[in-house]
């Protein structure tokens, strides 16, 4: 009954989506409920699955509708707040990933001990000095999706995420404390790069955003569930879309370290736009772009260049 009804409310997905509704609503995972497939379900729960169903064909994502998503391997609480991550840039955490990785072990006192500023924190306390430690930002973190996935995957490394809205950075708190990174990642609101305190200039090892990136001119043609649900300031641009982009890298080289790294998702298609506008900078070197896993050139990377 439930695919047939997300079918007709034309979901592209309805009997997988139809299973996770049913699964939230049983508090089942997967085996549990093929376990149980015949037994019958209570009154109770009968009407909150119409309920929910009645939600989703409504237009409203089912990441929202289960209050939760999963990301490089975590789950996530997500809410209308906040944009929905997606497959595609877990291609981006994985690059910084093995970049980093590749970075700490080619110097021999990065992870050797906090120096006297970068004791664990909660909120409310000082920002922390990184030292000699590994430090990356997240720019518009959103979910806090990359943020908590690279404090998860880069134990080392210490992280600040910026996010222009306070609503989404609450969200992003509540995933960091659920993940027990919340004492490593920064959380500080205002738009881009600006909330950074002065004495990160120069010092920060990577730059990573997933900025908005769809054009305004393109909103119509978007499915209903991003175009009415999800957060405009995080999925819609003015222009040809890489507005932001442009000025990340125009930002980012007064962050950087040596070598620093700048790392960016991008729209199907902006790829070597961005790229080009990177190159073109003059404060850049390795200049790059990487697949995501349909094969669209989805991440366009650049290392600060020895000479800016």
């Amino acid at each position: 009954m439930g695919r047939e009804h997300l079918a007709a409310s034309g979901s592209a997905e309805a009997p997988i989506e139809a299973e996770v509704l049913l699964r939230h609503v049983l508090q089942l995972d997967r085996a549990a409920l093929y376990a149980g497939w015949d037994r019958p379900i209570s009154e109770a729960a009968w009407d909150q699955f119409q309920r929910v169903l009645a939600e989703r064909g409504r237009g409203r994502p089912v990441p929202y509708i289960v209050g939760q998503r999963e990301f490089m391997g975590l789950t996530f609480a997500v809410d209308e707040r906040v944009m929905i991550p997606r497959p595609e840039t877990e291609v981006l955490v994985e690059f910084i990933v093995e970049w980093m990785g590749r970075r700490e072990r080619g110097n021999p006192h990065v992870g050797s001990g906090r120096s006297a500023g970068t004791r664990e924190r909660d909120a409310g306390s000082r920002i922390p000095d990184p030292g000699s430690r590994l430090s990356v930002v997240d720019v518009g973190t959103g979910s806090g999706c990359i943020a908590v996935s690279l404090a998860q995957l880069l134990p080392p490394a210490i992280v600040f995420a910026t996010d222009i809205s306070v609503e989404a950075l609450e969200v992003a708190r509540a995933n960091a404390a659920r993940h027990r990174v919340g004492h490593r990642i920064t959380f500080l609101q205002g738009d881009l790069l600006a909330p950074l305190p002065p004495h990160l200039a120069g010092r920060v090892d990577a730059v990573a955003g997933n900025p908005p990136y769809v054009p305004v001119s393109q909103r119509a043609a978007l499915p209903r569930e991003i175009r009415d649900f999800e957060p405009p300031v995080a999925v819609f641009i003015g222009g040809d879309g890489i507005a932001v982009h442009r000025r990340l890298i125009a930002e980012a080289p007064r962050w950087l370290g040596p070598s620093g790294l700048l790392a960016m998702e991008v729209g199907a298609g902006q790829a070597d736009a961005v790229a080009g506008v990177m190159a073109s900078d003059g404060k850049y070197a390795r200049v790059r772009t990487l697949a995501d896993y349909g094969g669209i050139q989805r991440v366009v990377a650049g290392e600060r260049a020895a000479s800016s």
